[in-house]
């Protein structure tokens, strides 16, 4: 009877303490985004950007400076219509009688009642949703500094607001690919809690080494 009970529970304690870890070191990064952002990695990338913007101002660099905004859009378009068609998919899924049986009842260690599994699919749409959401925005953003490179005329009054959307869609396209790693740990909580916790603390440890960068001497007067 006991560890009956602690099996059912598992997923009540284990699933909000592996998402309270993502959120934490999100949290984290962002505090050190805002007020240190060379020590981030996405930081780093933005003064690389604005440099980027400014020869992308030069009018002979203008179809350069087309070229790899049109090769984001390409991009984030396609992680958005990929978010969605997986969401398409699992709803079908859901649908479908054998949503119950997506995996064997006997090799999950957690609770397998009906409601568990139906928040599970819950859970992993709303991650892949919102993806497309953060995606889509990246590319109106990705857009929008194509109107303003392309803009007939000296640009060199726009450089603020083409810098402001080529960074402000980076973001996007940063919290969008975040949620499609939300939804892989999200995903091996329908092997059990366990493997979900695993999994968060894996992707914490590998994101920290992927975001976070030391200051070097030349950076720190940028």
């Amino acid at each position: 009877m006991i560890i009956a009970f602690s099996k059912d529970y598992l997923d009540v304690v284990l699933v909000p303490g592996g998402l309270l870890i993502i959120f934490v070191y999100h949290l984290i990064l962002l505090h050190r985004y805002l007020n240190q952002p060379l020590t981030t990695v996405m930081g780093y990338e933005n003064r690389d950007k604005k440099i980027w913007v400014d020869r992308a101002g030069d009018k002979t660099e203008v179809q350069s400076a087309l070229t790899v905004i049109t090769s984001n859009i390409t991009a984030a378009t396609y992680l958005s219509t990929f978010s969605l068609t997986i969401c398409s998919l699992i709803g079908t899924w859901i649908a479908s009688s054998s949503a119950s049986r997506f995996v064997p009842n006997e090799i999950i260690y957690g609770n397998t009642k009906p409601t568990i599994i139906s928040i599970k699919f819950i859970c992993l749409i709303t991650s892949f949703l919102l993806a497309f959401s953060f995606f889509v925005q990246a590319a109106r953003h990705f857009v929008h500094a194509n109107y303003l490179i392309s803009t007939p005329g000296p640009v060199g009054h726009l450089r603020n607001k083409v810098e402001a959307a080529v960074t402000r869609g980076g973001e996007f396209w940063s919290i969008g690919l975040r949620a499609l790693y939300m939804a892989l740990s999200l995903l091996l909580w329908f092997f059990g809690p366990i493997p979900m916790i695993v999994s968060s603390v894996f992707m914490v440890i590998i994101l920290y080494y992927h975001d976070f960068k030391k200051l070097d001497d030349d950076q720190k007067d940028w």
